[in-house]
């Protein structure tokens, strides 16, 4: 006798294979089907590895160790012309940024405390956000061509999910801290991205600060993020 978890199982299954093969085929055949000069969009996922910096930092606080930022999501074209070569896009994603930085966090009766972290170990943070992405898209592709050059610049949003900030302090006690009432939840950057075929160079540059009305020694905080790396497009 079949258990009702296991039809659930199967079901999930079918369903997963649906999305992974027979969705893409049936956009490579709708793309395969137009002519060149038809009017097209690129309607694409898209993957980012990033090499992640803390800019904008306090004048007493050294750069960050190696910190990086992951990303995926799904961007929605629409042209501006018939040859496709120029389009606008929007999307939504997900965003992982890890940093590895030298700014110490403490909470002291209910406020949020920053110092420099140059006496502790193992000082990161850690941030899980919604992106939305939006871009002016120009590229060489046409209704036929799949190996294209591409300059997409734009902005992007990102709503902060959750924030957690952790260090090891000099009695080897691990301290964390999630989702600090500092931490600007809303922030935006610009992004512009370059390459051909499947990836691009990235570069993504934030123009919000990442902590709302901080300060240490006096000195207001207004470290941004900036990160570079590829990006990666699937159709």
């Amino acid at each position: 006798m079949v258990s009702l978890k296991n039809v659930s199982c199967m079901m999930k299954i079918r369903i997963l294979f649906f999305y992974s093969f027979v969705f893409p085929m049936v956009i490579f055949s709708q793309k395969d089907s137009l002519s060149l000069g038809d009017a097209y969009a690129d309607d694409q996922i898209y993957l980012s590895v990033s090499y992640s910096q803390f800019n904008d930092q306090p004048s007493t606080i050294t750069k960050s160790n190696f910190s990086y930022s992951l990303s995926f999501g799904f961007m929605k074209d629409i042209i501006l012309n018939k040859t496709g070569t120029l389009a606008i896009a929007g999307g939504f994603g997900y965003g992982f940024d890890f940093f590895n930085h030298k700014l110490k966090i403490d909470e002291l009766n209910n406020e949020i405390v920053f110092n420099r972290g140059n006496s502790i170990s193992d000082n990161v943070f850690k941030a899980h956000n919604l992106e939305f992405p939006f871009e002016i898209r120009w590229r060489t592709s046409t209704a036929k061509k799949y190996n294209f050059w591409r300059i997409y610049s734009g902005v992007k949003f990102l709503y902060n999910l959750n924030n957690q900030f952790q260090h090891t302090n000099t009695n080897s006690n691990q301290i964390k801290y999630s989702n600090i009432s500092s931490y600007n939840k809303l922030q935006y950057g610009l992004t512009i991205s370059a390459g051909y075929d499947a990836f691009s160079i990235n570069v993504f540059y934030g123009l919000t600060p990442i902590y709302e009305n901080a300060s240490i020694n006096g000195e207001s905080i207004e470290t941004k993020i900036l990160k570079f790396g590829l990006t990666f497009y699937f159709l």
